[in-house]
Formats: structure tokens, C-alpha cells, sequence
């Protein structure tokens, strides 16, 4: 079968799963949520970063997107489902891959809503403080955080093709992202550069001390992601439906 009508098939899975679409919404109203709040507890000491007050949603918006992307691949895993989609598209590398582009393009579709959203609620909380935000500097973090929350819900898709199993995804990747990221970062120095949200992040950020820029942050959250779902396609092919 052709790939785009396997990923038809696949972005109707998405669209009539209320889970799945509950899920994409909950990634704008919690990062905009969070972004308020960040805003109206803002700092004006010298280390206070407008741009990422403005985006400081996303930490927790993530959550939402890679619950979204563990959802997607896990449905495929209870009930025999997985032996259906594969009964009609028996190219598994091919339909893995209609799979992963029908998580993507709308988590990074709503998640540069979300940028732009957050980008709004947040300058209005900042009020003067966030005056001094350039155009450059909020396009980059709208343009940013789309392809950030885009990267992590393929990175939980992959990881979840992996594991066979949302739970066990979402019990790895929701305790590393709220507590071991942070406490890695504060032990490790530079190592925590390169784990996958802290480098994603960067790109959020108005000025960056560590090793990476905002580009080259997320180009090593893509190779995270990137391996996770040649992992999860390597799953797919060689074990059983």
C-alpha cells in the first residue's frame, strides 16, 4: 500500500481518538496557564530572562505532549489493534512511519499555537518587563517551542513503539522531566546539557551559558528523538504483532 493513504488511515486514528485531540488541547492551555503564573511571579534581579518567563509553560506543557505521542502508539497495543493496522499496511517501516508523521505534524502544529499563545499571555502578565523582548527573539521562541514539544511527543512515540507499553513510557519520562532532569543539572555541570529537555530548551532561553546554542540544542532533542523512533521502527519490524 502507498504511504499516504496508510497515513490517512492514521491521521483519522488521531482525529477521532477524544483522548488524543483532549491531549493536544491540554498542551496550550497548560503551557499558557503556567506562563501566567510565571509572569505574575516574575523577578526584575539581573537573572531574570523574559523570554523564558514568557515560555516558562512549556516545562509543564510537555507533559501534555508526551502523553499525546505515548497515547498514539500505545492504542496500537491493546485489543490486537496493532494486527489490523499491519493486516492492511504489511510494511511495517512504512506504516511506523505514517504513524510517526501523524503524531508530529499536529503536535508541531499546536505546538507553535501554543508558542504563539504563550508568547502573548506571557508579555501581557510581564507588562514592562517584557518590553524589552525583540521580534526576533519572540518569533525564535514561537518557531522554538513548536518544534520542542513536536520533538518530545515523537520522542514518547518512539520510546512507546519501544516499550510496547504508554504507562511505562509515561512512568520514565513524566519522573525524569519534572525531578531527575533538574537534579542531573544541578549535579552534573555541563553533562545535563545534552539531556533531551534541557538542550531542547535552550531555545526558549534570551542568552545561553552552557555548551549549546537554541539551534544546536535542538538538533541534539531531535537526535534523542530520532533514536528513540529508529528504536521503536527496529521494535515494529522484528518483534511480534
Amino acid at each position: 500500500m502507498p504511504f499516504a493513504p496508510v497515513l490517512h488511515s492514521e491521521w483519522l486514528k488521531i482525529r477521532t481518538l477524544r483522548s488524543l485531540l483532549a491531549g493536544l488541547a491540554a498542551v496550550v492551555v497548560v503551557t499558557a496557564a503556567f506562563s501566567a503564573i510565571a509572569g505574575l511571579d516574575a523577578s526584575s534581579d539581573e537573572d531574570f530572562d523574559p523570554l523564558f518567563s514568557a515560555f516558562f509553560g512549556v516545562s509543564f506543557g510537555q507533559i501534555a505532549a508526551i502523553t499525546f505521542g505515548a497515547q498514539a502508539v500505545s492504542s496500537e497495543f491493546q485489543g490486537g489493534a496493532l494486527r489490523v493496522s499491519l493486516a492492511a499496511a504489511p510494511h511495517r517501516g512504512r506504516w511506523f512511519a505514517a504513524k510517526a508523521t501523524a503524531v508530529g505534524v499536529p503536535a508541531l502544529a499546536v505546538g507553535l499555537v501554543t508558542g504563539f499563545v504563550s508568547l502573548a499571555v506571557g508579555k501581557a502578565v510581564l507588562g514592562d518587563q517584557g518590553s524589552g523582548l525583540s521580534w526576533g527573539e519572540g518569533l525564535r521562541g514561537v518557531v522554538g517551542c513548536g518544534l520542542y514539544l513536536a520533538l518530545m511527543a515523537l520522542f514518547a512515540a518512539g520510546l512507546t513503539a519501544l516499550l510496547r507499553s504508554g504507562v511505562a513510557t509515561l512512568s520514565i519520562l513524566i519522573p525524569f522531566l519534572l525531578i531527575v532532569s533538574f537534579v542531573v543539572g544541578g549535579a552534573s555541570g555541563s553533562v545535563a546539557d545534552f539531556l533531551p529537555d534541557k538542550a531542547g530548551q535552550v531555545v526558549l532561553h534570551e542568552t545561553s551559558d552552557g555548551a549549546l546554542g537554541p539551534w544546536s540544542g535542538l538538533a541534539v532533542t531531535a537526535l534523542w528523538a530520532a533514536a528513540a523512533l529508529a528504536a521503536g521502527a527496529w521494535s515494529v519490524r522484528r518483534r511480534d504483532a
